[in-house]
């Protein structure tokens, strides 16, 4: 479904990846974890079209990746650009008329499961509760690829176990694959099926996790501990 074939990102003279390969399936969700300034996000603005690689090919579903792969692709990202005059309601309404694959009814279960007003200015909500909003208006796309850029950043720790348990329930494995990047690795590793690890742009593991469980006796946290030392 995604295929990275020896992609290199030059920023000027920083290198932000390093002739990266990979080759993603439908039905699992992914994380990708590393340290600040690993490649990360980068790997997911190439994917979802916003940047392109210096050196080699990004496809999602044969396609070549554009800026129009927007079509098939849902990001979250790190950034918060939304109407900050617009309430809850006004914002979900607005981003319905802008992809013909939104769908409302789907954007209204997950609101009411995050618990937002409607009628809640865009200014007045807290950091969390935008964050909240960034993942009803990811989620409610039926694209096949979904892409998050710290989804959990911002929202409180207390909440952040049921909203992961949550997002089983709006996603259609059967038809998507999810990229997350984060740092909240024990909150969100009893939902991922596969794991990469970045390291100064290059991949330097990615395993399946039940396979590090049954073959390592490892989690997802001591498998990082040893391969960044």
């Amino acid at each position: 479904m995604i295929k990275l074939n020896r992609v290199t990102k030059m920023y000027m003279r920083n290198r932000a990846l390093y002739d990266v390969d990979l080759e993603l399936t439908k039905g699992k969700i992914i994380g990708i974890v590393g340290p600040n300034g690993s490649g990360k996000s980068t790997i997911l603005k190439i994917i979802a079209g916003l940047t392109h690689p210096s050196k080699g090919n990004v496809t999602v579903n044969e396609v070549k990746v554009d800026r129009l792969i927007a079509n098939q692709v849902s990001y979250l990202s790190e950034l918060d650009e939304y109407y900050g005059f617009y309430n809850v309601g006004q914002t979900i309404d607005f981003f319905a008329t802008q992809f013909q694959d939104f769908n409302k009814e789907k954007a209204e279960e997950i609101r009411k499961f995050m618990k937002l007003d409607r009628d809640s200015k865009l200014k007045h909500l807290s950091k969390g509760n935008r964050g909240r909003l960034k993942i009803v208006l990811t989620l409610s796309r039926e694209v096949p690829v979904i892409l998050m850029d710290e989804p959990l950043s911002g929202l409180d720790p207390m909440v952040r176990d049921s909203i992961v348990k949550g997002l089983i329930s709006f996603i259609d494995l059967e038809n998507q694959i999810i990229l997350i990047t984060t740092h909240e690795i024990k909150e969100i590793e009893m939902i991922l099926d596969e794991v990469i690890a970045i390291k100064d742009g290059d991949i330097i593991g990615h395993h399946n996790v039940d396979d590090l469980r049954s073959e390592k006796n490892m989690g997802i946290v001591e498998w990082m501990t040893e391969i960044y030392r």
